[in-house]
């Protein structure tokens, strides 16, 4: 909290010395052992950094910069998700986000895969959670790259002088290197001597490791499922370590209660009641998720992260389809992961899922809506 305390401050110091009105977002470089910090760069505008960040808190950045440039104050700008606060609110989260990069490696097979500071990602997947380990394993799997955990690119066969090599090599599957050097039992700090990840994140990806190893183990008993879902494992990899069939992992969660819930972004951590209906999935706590009985709603499966050969074109078909059904008088529901587009915005459909677009995530917003129909084609 304390270095986040510090940027914070800066960046307000920043702004103040700028004279910037409206919309800026400042990125930092900050030291992993110590509180030394450098401005990498200042972007005195409404940006893709703005996008995540509004999509992130539910905060609308782009409209209330325009706002002020009509000359409005944030204290007579209303917040349109709680219908109650105003702008001057800073917002303030009891769940965590991961925004997680969609690489083209897939289709660029022979391209170089190491990272640096050229821009290689086609587009970006964002992710909810009441924890980090579950907002990380939906990102993964939103990336709709035939991954769905820290296992999906294998390294087992790699020994501990290998791993460590590999570790050195700054690419797209880092973190599942990383993942098999804890498997290994490599410790905490050779892991980030050699990569400077934080022995925060270490950790956070250790719990899932662990996870995995007691699931192989086994046996698979109600509270070790009621763990596993918390922290976002998806049947079909429980069903993998297990060596059980999806539906019977399926069948004992539903015979066990132990089914998602939804929790709405709301700008304040739950501090004021808000109405606007952007949720996210969860495996504890009470379904926050508004029940409406509208004569018919139809569910929109938004295209997720930008790829090659599907870009933003994908995006507006969903969003007219979106307006198309509520012109004609059904209540809409989008479920999308991308924070680039406009379809997830929170006042494009009725209802806006902010979720992974897997059967099982799906289910879980059609098992709470009981749409009539859902448009999947985009």
């Amino acid at each position: 909290d304390k270095e986040y305390q510090m940027l914070r401050t800066s960046a307000l110091n920043i702004i103040s010395e700028l004279n910037i009105t409206g919309g800026c977002n400042v990125q930092f470089a900050l030291h992993p052992t110590s509180f030394e910090y450098c401005v990498i760069e200042v972007n005195p505008r409404v940006s893709r950094s703005s996008a995540l960040a509004s999509k992130a808190t539910g905060y609308p950045i782009a409209k209330v910069a325009a706002k002020i440039a009509l000359g409005y104050t944030l204290d007579e700008i209303k917040n349109a998700i709680t219908g109650k606060t105003y702008a001057s609110f800073e917002p303030a989260l009891d769940y965590c986000v991961v925004k997680m990069p969609r690489l083209p490696f897939d289709k660029f097979i022979t391209a170089k895969r190491t990272l640096t500071t050229q821009m290689k990602a086609t587009g970006e997947v964002m992710s909810i959670c009441t924890n980090f380990e579950g907002a990380l394993m939906k990102a993964i799997r939103s990336l709709e790259q035939h991954v769905d955990c820290l296992r999906s690119y294998d390294f087992s066969a790699l020994d501990k002088q290998e791993l460590l090599k590999r570790l050195e090599i700054v690419d797209d599957q880092r973190i599942y290197v990383i993942a098999e050097a804890l498997r290994k039992g490599i410790d905490y700090d050779t892991i980030f001597n050699i990569t400077k990840v934080d022995r925060w994140f270490i950790d956070k990806i250790a719990i899932i490791v662990e996870m995995e190893s007691a699931l192989e183990k086994g046996p698979l008993t109600v509270e070790l499922l009621k763990e596993a879902k918390r922290i976002e494992f998806p049947d079909n990899v429980i069903a993998r370590l297990t060596g059980k069939t999806e539906e019977e992992i399926k069948e004992m969660r539903y015979s066990n209660g132990i089914t998602a819930s939804f929790k709405m972004v709301d700008t304040c951590a739950a501090e004021f009641e808000a109405s606007t209906p952007y949720y996210y999935s969860c495996f504890d706590g009470e379904n926050e998720a508004i029940e409406t009985n509208p004569p018919k709603k139809v569910l929109v499966l938004g295209s997720g992260p930008i790829r090659i050969g599907q870009g933003i074109e994908f995006d507006y078909c969903s969003v007219h389809a979106t307006w198309a059904f509520a012109k004609a008088g059904y209540e809409t529901i989008i479920i999308n992961n991308n924070p680039e587009t406009v379809s997830t915005d929170f006042d494009i459909a009725d209802k806006l899922y902010f979720e992974p677009l897997t059967p099982e995530d799906v289910e879980n917003v059609v098992n709470i809506e009981k749409p009539d129909g859902a448009v999947v084609q985009f």
